[in-house]
């Protein structure tokens, strides 16, 4: 009779011991060989009539391998389902001699398997934590830049004589050069929109009060500022190891762009169906909307305190020899001792923040039901089809939410968000953080330092 012997062999670190019997393998191995001989394909022999000694010959070895483990697999998960042990992934075998498996001597065989058990722990209190919330307030010249940038991209060019300013918009004619300004062979030609604000100070000295027909010569990485050079690359239809090639620029026409006008029809472009008809509700419409953009990111950026907080704080311990070998051979694709290493760190952490907020979902019974699902599907749909005109009847709409909740992938990433901003929650009204009025680039920049 199959046996299961379990003795730690480190921290949190067990060895389980299987061992099976002839009992346990050889009736199946029997089976399976008689099975083989009905069904085997041998020339020289009719289906079903090859004797059992050539089929023993042939396939034994393999069979009895075969059943051996099978027998072990199966004693192995049974006593992990009887005595549900808190594991990480599934266990590592230990390493065996097969060879000992003999055929003509069957007989009692061990195997080893090694467990790393997940740690006893207590989720660090959040209502000692000190946190941050790091609040932007809508300004005035805040509204004002964001609306004379809606006047800008809503305007329309016009034809002017000659370059003036930055508010010039040039059509040009990028004709692949040498260094020295004669023709590179095979180089490309191709007209494209540049904006004059987007160059640097020197072309734009040498482009003032040149006109359509004017030439001058650029090289693309000195001649357009460096946060625009991938713009006018891809413009051209260009890899970025061609930045630094040289140009002939030919001004095909010089434009300018006339700013939209603060009106009704204007207003009604930006905000269909608000009904916005004074400049006064314009900006309140566009306040309040600037200003949900930047409550949503600053509590973006408190959660990612409250994971730190949590992360930091909540003392666990980690088999790391187990987990580190597991890295080593438990993926897709195995790794090197020295790349199982550098990532157990990283793969740590991911590891504490499932088990922190595994916890916090279980304690606290937090699930998110279909109806839930389907309305952020919903919302999500309507998020992507825009003010797009759809027309009245929408009834098409519940039946596209049902094939969306047929997709696991899709239903299983919707199920993660929303999951996670339910924890999130809990956790963030357990906290209580300080206020503190921050710029938007202050903000930014503290989103760039973590993200998660």
């Amino acid at each position: 009779m199959a046996t299961v012997v379990r003795e730690n062999i480190g921290l949190l670190n067990d060895k389980l011991t299987v061992k099976v019997s002839k009992a346990d393998y050889f009736p199946a191995f029997e089976k399976k060989l008689k099975e083989y001989s009905k069904t085997a394909n041998i020339p020289g022999f009719r289906k079903g009539m090859v004797p059992a000694g050539m089929i023993k010959k042939m396939y034994g070895n393999g069979i009895f391998q075969d059943e051996i483990l099978r027998s072990v697999e199966k004693e192995l998960y049974t006593y992990l389902n009887d005595e549900k042990p808190e594991i990480f992934a599934q266990p590592l075998p230990l390493p065996s001699d097969m060879n000992s498996l003999d055929i003509n001597n069957p007989t009692d065989y061990e195997f080893g398997f090694e467990i790393g058990l997940k740690p006893a722990f207590e989720i660090a209190d959040v209502s000692k934590a000190k946190l941050t919330r790091n609040k932007v307030e809508v300004t005035e010249d805040m509204l004002n830049k964001e609306i004379a940038s809606m006047q800008e991209r809503a305007g329309k060019l016009a034809d002017v004589d000659a370059v003036e300013d930055d508010s010039n918009v040039i059509t040009a004619l990028f004709t692949e050069t040498d260094e020295n300004g004669a023709l590179a062979e095979g180089g490309i030609s191709k007209e494209t929109l540049v904006n004059v604000k987007d160059l640097s100070a020197k072309t734009k000295k040498e482009l003032s009060k040149k006109k359509a027909g004017d030439t001058i010569s650029i090289q693309l990485d000195k001649a357009i500022e460096a946060d625009q050079l991938q713009k006018v690359l891809k413009a051209l239809e260009l890899g970025e190891d061609a930045s630094s090639k040289h140009f002939s620029l030919q001004i095909v026409k010089v434009s300018k762009v006339e700013n939209r006008e603060l009106n009704e029809e204007f207003f009604n472009e930006v905000f269909p169906g608000k009904g916005i008809t004074t400049e006064e509700g314009l900006r309140t419409e566009l306040k309040n909307e600037i200003q949900q953009y930047w409550d949503a990111q600053t509590r973006n950026q408190l959660h990612d305190q409250l994971y730190h907080y949590l992360i930091d704080e909540t003392k666990m311990e980690f088999p790391e020899q187990f987990l580190t070998r597991w890295l080593e051979n438990g993926g897709d694709k195995p790794k090197t001792p020295e790349q199982a290493k550098e990532e157990f760190p990283s793969f740590a952490n991911q590891l504490k923040w499932t088990l922190i907020s595994d916890r916090l979902i279980t304690d606290n019974k937090l699930q998110v039901t279909d109806e839930e699902l389907k309305e952020t599907m919903r919302n999500e749909v309507s998020r992507y089809f825009g003010q797009m005109n759809l027309g009245e009847d929408m009834s098409w709409l519940d039946s596209y939410i049902d094939r969306m909740m047929k997709d696991e992938k899709q239903v299983d990433a919707t199920y993660r968000r929303l999951i996670t901003e339910k924890v999130f929650g809990l956790v963030e009204g357990q906290a209580k953080p300080k206020e503190a009025k921050v710029t938007p680039e202050e903000l930014t920049a503290m989103q760039h330092n973590h993200q998660h």
